[in-house]
């Protein structure tokens, strides 16, 4: 009786964390880092290896917001100080449910639930004191599904066998185009009176819910016991997106010019994510741990296959991502926040063919990062409860 009420206690707790973070979610940044990379704990969770007809719910919260402004890796503080300055605010859920094949083959269908929030002078009155004398400050918005994946997961090594001191996980997917990439919102105009218009058009680039394509996903996962309480964890996440833009016009409009034609629509372009650290196992009755290391994630300027045309804003940060994790039986939480380092906005494919264009000009762009991430990943384990395999527990 009592193992069936914790079985029924912790169903519950499962069941309103999902509605707690589905309720929180919305929104993203300037650089276009969609949120279904590395987001998963190094610790807890990924210690112990699903087994055979097991099955898992996951669900990741993210949020972040974007403000400081960096052309290549040098921040551009007036933007701050003047109040020109792009906020990007995003909160998203990543819902994942994962079935164990085999002890070392394992499926995962993935679905981002977003809702972006952006807001910006320059985008509609303008940033000057003459276009926009009140500095007055709008919103554009977008909320729905993200892109889905599918991936399958397989162990190099058996975890049933003397492989639970260290193994590597291999993982190969296909991101499908289910979120919108023509996602359109109304902007305030000027008139050459004063007074305010409306148009409407497609959403800045950073809060478009999908990119338009179809994409492959290649993952890596390595845990190696270093002793009874620590272990060495990495993961490494790669979006090949060969498609090279999508159907939506990145400035409302059609381009009048060459060098407009160069940016007309949006980039489809490539991710990665990387993260790596020692998890230490704090509190082993409690079943408390803790993590730390370096974590990089971003989009780079030229894809690895296929075109890069069309308008990106590439980049990536660098950061040190504390973690803590709990784990009760088949439930897990962990949260990971990882500060940013270092920032940089690199230059476009784009940027990069205007300069060969007009070099009296530098056309390197620039991008909002934010400060910090917060991760918080909740999980659950359905089936054979008495036969994990626990890398921690050897």
């Amino acid at each position: 009786m009592k193992t069936q009420l914790q079985n029924n206690l912790q169903k519950m707790v499962v069941a309103a964390s999902f509605m707690l973070i589905a309720s929180l979610a919305r929104g993203q940044g300037c650089v276009a880092v969609r949120p279904m990379s590395c987001s998963a704990s190094g610790h807890s969770e990924n210690l112990s290896f699903l087994k055979k007809n097991q099955w898992q719910e996951a669900a990741s919260f993210r949020y972040f917001e974007s403000y400081k402004h960096f052309r290549g890796d040098s921040e551009q503080k007036e933007r701050v100080e003047d109040g020109t300055e792009v906020r990007n605010i995003s909160r998203s859920v990543d819902v994942s449910l994962t079935y164990g094949v085999t002890d070392r083959l394992s499926f995962s269908v993935n679905l981002p639930l977003i809702s972006y929030n952006r807001s910006s002078l320059y985008e509609h009155y303008g940033n000057s004191i003459s276009s926009n004398p009140n500095q007055v400050r709008f919103s554009t918005e977008a909320n729905g599904i993200g892109d889905m994946r599918v991936t399958g997961y397989y162990w190099l090594f058996n975890p049933a066998k003397d492989s639970l001191r260290k193994n590597i996980s291999v993982g190969l997917g296909i991101k499908a185009p289910t979120g919108n990439d023509n996602v359109t919102d109304v902007f305030h105009k000027r008139t050459s009176s004063g007074k305010d218009s409306l148009v409407l058009k497609p959403v800045d680039q950073s809060i478009q819910l999908g990119d338009g394509g179809w994409g492959i996903n290649l993952e890596a996962q390595m845990l190696w016991k270093l002793s009874k309480r620590n272990v060495f964890f990495f993961n490494g996440f790669y979006l090949f997106n060969p498609d090279n833009v999508n159907g939506t016009l990145s400035r409302g409009t059609y381009a009048t010019t060459a060098s407009q034609k160069l940016t007309e629509y949006f980039s489809i372009a490539d991710q990665f994510a990387a993260r790596t650290g020692i998890s230490w196992i704090a509190m082993p009755k409690q079943g408390i741990s803790l993590s730390l290391g370096p974590r990089i994630e971003g989009v780079p300027s030229k894809d690895i296959i296929g075109k890069s045309e069309g308008f990106r804003r590439p980049g990536y940060i660098i950061s040190v991502e504390p973690g803590l994790a709990y784990q009760r039986g088949n439930l897990n939480f962990s949260l990971l926040v990882p500060y940013a380092l270092y920032r940089n906005r690199i230059k476009s494919y784009s940027d990069i063919e205007q300069d060969k264009m007009d070099p009296t000009v530098d056309h390197h762009g620039d991008a909002a990062f934010a400060d910090y991430l917060i991760n918080f990943s909740v999980s659950y384990r359905f089936g054979t409860c008495n036969e994990k395999h626990e890398m921690l527990s050897k």
